[in-house]
């Protein structure tokens, strides 16, 4: 088993910047690919970024490219969305998520475990 604890949400003005931190522990070595994914209300869970554990190969939705990066820590066991030029439009509950194999992928389907999620609010 693995477990996933996000933090880092909270309210913040457009324009501004957040850092989301997804701690996981049990497991790890069972996680190649991490991911963040956004649920705004009344609106479907989406794909933000996902990294490679292994090599660090990164993807990110066309929506939040040139502003969001994420990382990883392998020592820390966690990683990472640094969330910068926030924008009304970002306000969701962020969740992370890990699969079990290799590909990057943008599909919520082929994550096998996630976060509790933390809310972003962006004020304008």
């Amino acid at each position: 088993q693995v477990q996933l604890v996000e933090s880092g949400g909270g309210l913040v003005q457009a324009g501004g910047s957040l850092r989301l931190s997804c701690a996981a522990s049990g497991r790890t070595f069972s996680i190649y690919v991490m991911g963040w994914f956004r649920q705004a209300p009344g609106k479907e869970r989406e794909f933000v970024a996902a990294i490679r554990w292994s090599d660090g190969n990164t993807y990110a939705a066309d929506s939040v490219k040139g502003r969001f990066t994420i990382s990883r820590d392998n020592v820390k066991n966690t990683w990472y969305l640094q969330m910068n030029s926030l924008k009304p439009e970002d306000t969701a509950i962020y969740y992370c998520a890990g699969r079990r194999a290799a590909g990057l992928t943008t599909t919520r389907e082929s994550f096998d475990t996630w976060g509790q999620g933390t809310q972003v609010t962006v004020s304008s």
